[in-house]
């Protein structure tokens, strides 16, 4: 027998810093649960504000849609909306016994727009080698000059920089005017610098800073493909999509020989836990972009390593919906 069951949380969040824009005081998701006799998978559906194409709302007709497709035996359906494709399948997955257990533990460390306690949490573990910063809310001069602080101040680190496609390629020629040259070799990538891919690639090309394709790589048409400048996509399944269209990402970047980075969309501490075993599965040579657990005041129903948070059971959700 077969069953399937959507859940609803709302959660505290405190990362507005990292959405720029957007400021949601909680993060709100579904949770798919799918039985078959004695086994069971779960996925998350958890469209983030301003980042993904639908709402809530949209992704639980669409999750609905997929549930019932997969109680009646038939394929899942071909125009999910991505945070649901995504959640249906890691279900399945889990359910198949596909989705393996181990999860990757090498990430980034996230600063969350607190550079202060940013650098306290870098002194206060000497082991961390990789970080990532989100930049363009300040004068590219500025941004420029606290990146080259940072390099300064820790030279065993490495960073990873997204700036949201904001500088126009006179804005991001000053960011990096700013960072001395030695320096810049330590920059693994900045995530699309420029407000169209050219620019970005004009960029790369002058300042040696490498970039990589973040939204770029989720737009109709997109290609992946070895590019001077070009050092890595970065893949979001909650905005990508099913767990075949990630690995698809993925395969293909190793083809060209580019880095394919796992990366959170602040899912909840059960979608980071399917995130961590999807990159130990897909991109096990990678460092992941999943350190966004601190963000939330709340887990749900699996707990994250390191995380002292309280945690949501089954019985603490919402049920929205079951067959």
């Amino acid at each position: 027998m077969r069953h399937a069951t959507i859940f609803r949380y709302s959660i505290p969040f405190s990362g507005g810093a990292v959405l720029r824009d957007a400021q949601p005081k909680t993060r709100d998701g579904l949770i798919l649960r799918l039985t078959e006799d004695r086994r069971e998978g779960w996925g998350e559906a958890a469209p983030l504000p301003k980042f993904s194409r639908e709402s809530l709302a949209q992704a639980e007709t669409d999750l609905r849609n997929a549930a019932q497709r997969w109680l009646e035996y038939a394929a899942p359906p071909e125009d999910s909306c991505p945070s649901a494709a995504f959640a249906s399948s890691c279900a399945q997955a889990e359910l198949d016994g596909v989705l393996p257990e181990a999860r990757a533990t090498r990430g980034a460390l996230l600063c969350d727009g607190d550079l202060d306690t940013f650098i306290a949490r870098l002194r206060a573990s000497s082991n961390i080698a990789l970080a990532k910063l989100k930049i363009g809310r300040d004068t590219p001069e500025r941004e420029g000059e606290r990146i080259n602080l940072l390099l300064s101040m820790f030279p065993y680190l490495r960073l990873r920089l997204d700036a949201n496609r904001v500088f126009t390629l006179d804005e991001a020629r000053r960011f990096a005017q700013k960072i001395a040259l030695p320096f810049r070799a330590r920059i693994d990538f900045i995530e699309e610098p420029c407000v169209d891919s050219l620019t970005s690639l004009a960029f790369a090309q002058e300042t040696a800073i490498a970039i990589a394709w973040d939204e770029s790589a989720r737009e109709t048409g997109f290609v992946v493909q070895a590019v001077s400048g070009v050092a890595a996509i970065v893949v979001k399944p909650t905005l990508t999509g099913s767990i075949a269209h990630c690995r698809a990402l993925c395969d293909a970047a190793r083809r060209q020989k580019l880095s394919a980075v796992i990366s959170s969309s602040i899912e909840s501490t059960l979608g980071l836990t399917q995130l961590a075993r999807l990159a130990a599965w897909l991109t096990p040579e990678t460092p992941h972009g999943l350190d966004t657990a601190h963000l939330l005041g709340t887990q749900v129903l699996r707990r994250w390593r390191d995380c002292e948070t309280p945690k949501l059971d089954i019985d603490d959700l919402e049920e929205r919906w079951r067959a």
